[in-house]
């Protein structure tokens, strides 16, 4: 039974969490003997041309990024099609899709629960593939600890207008922000966050280094105390387990799998700070707490390690994947 894979056009490139997962998920997956053959689709006609040339014993995987426009193409498959939600559209014919589909690959226990208590999905279909990390060089860190990071599209999903608020309230303290991720998304939004900095006096200690990839992006990693992710809504977060592959300790929103994804050490003690979405205050008292507490910076750090040592692999996502997929044989 051959696999193939239906993915974004350009997401051998683009460096969002999907397409990470989704290329470590091939390679994981044709090492374990699968014949996975990736289709990059930009449009409906695409997907359409795909069907017609896919034998009807083949299994296809959609990524849900194409899923959220092509679902009701995807719906006339001879072939079975397994959606992997990577995130939840809610376009039109997605649910069908989700409902009708043999076997539906989730990438956190909160989405699996989403889709259960929305009735959406029968439980006994879905299986869930945690995001894998690849462990980098534990990072040193700062004596001040001020040296925070971001890293995320420049988009208000992600809060970084949440983010400069709260820093707004917190220029007594000594701390830099360097804010790593594309500022073309959503130019209107990052035009927003520039003319926020400047208004709270702050341009000056915060960094717009727009998308960076590769050794750029590690030298971010390896400069940085702590990742502060602000985001209004996330299924998981890869972004906190990369940190924390890095020994990072994380201050983030507690919104929909954040909480899973920064996860415990083995003594169940967490790796950063929780608090609420959208509230700025919440966050500068997290931030404040961190920047002027020595003591809690080093618990936090050594929790940071342990809890880098019990990150997921990407061999492990691509196993619980693999099950999904070989139960259709």
């Amino acid at each position: 039974m051959s696999l193939h894979f239906l993915v974004p056009t350009g997401y051998a490139d683009r460096p969002s969490g999907g397409n990470v997962y989704d290329r470590h998920l091939v390679t994981g997956l044709a090492g374990r003997g699968w014949d996975v053959v990736t289709h990059e689709v930009d449009g409906r006609a695409d997907v359409s041309a795909v069907l017609a040339t896919v034998p009807r014993d083949a299994v296809l995987l959609v990524d849900s990024l194409v899923s959220s426009w092509s679902a009701e193409v995807l719906l006339t498959s001879d072939a079975p099609v397994v959606p992997l939600v990577h995130l939840v559209f809610g376009t039109p014919g997605e649910r069908e899709l989700l409902a009708g589909a043999p076997a539906v690959i989730v990438t956190s226990e909160w989405t699996r629960r989403e889709l259960v208590v929305g009735r959406v999905v029968d439980p006994r279909r879905i299986q869930v593939g945690v995001p894998g990390v690849e462990r980098a060089r534990p990072v040193p860190g700062t004596q001040t600890g001020g040296e925070l990071l971001c890293v995320a599209s420049a988009t208000r999903a992600k809060g970084q207008d949440v983010l400069l608020a709260a820093l707004a309230g917190l220029t007594d303290l000594d701390w830099r922000c360097t804010l790593v991720g594309s500022l073309g998304q959503d130019p209107e939004f990052a035009d927003g966050l520039r003319k926020a900095a400047a208004d709270a006096g702050i341009t000056d200690r915060v960094v717009f280094a727009g998308e960076l990839t590769g050794a750029e992006l590690e030298t971010a990693y390896a400069g940085a105390d702590a990742l502060v992710h602000a985001s209004r809504a996330e299924t998981y977060g890869m972004v906190l387990t990369e940190a924390l592959a890095h020994g990072l300790p994380v201050l983030a929103t507690a919104v929909g799998g954040v909480p899973e994804a920064l996860g415990h050490d083995s003594r169940g003690h967490h790796p950063g700070m929780l608090v609420r979405d959208d509230d700025p205050e919440a966050l500068a008292r997290a931030l404040r707490r961190w920047l002027e507490d020595p003591a809690l910076r080093r618990w936090l750090r050594r929790t940071a390690g342990a809890r880098r040592a019990s990150l997921p692999m990407w061999s492990q996502t691509s196993a619980q994947v693999a099950t999904a997929l070989e139960a259709l044989r």
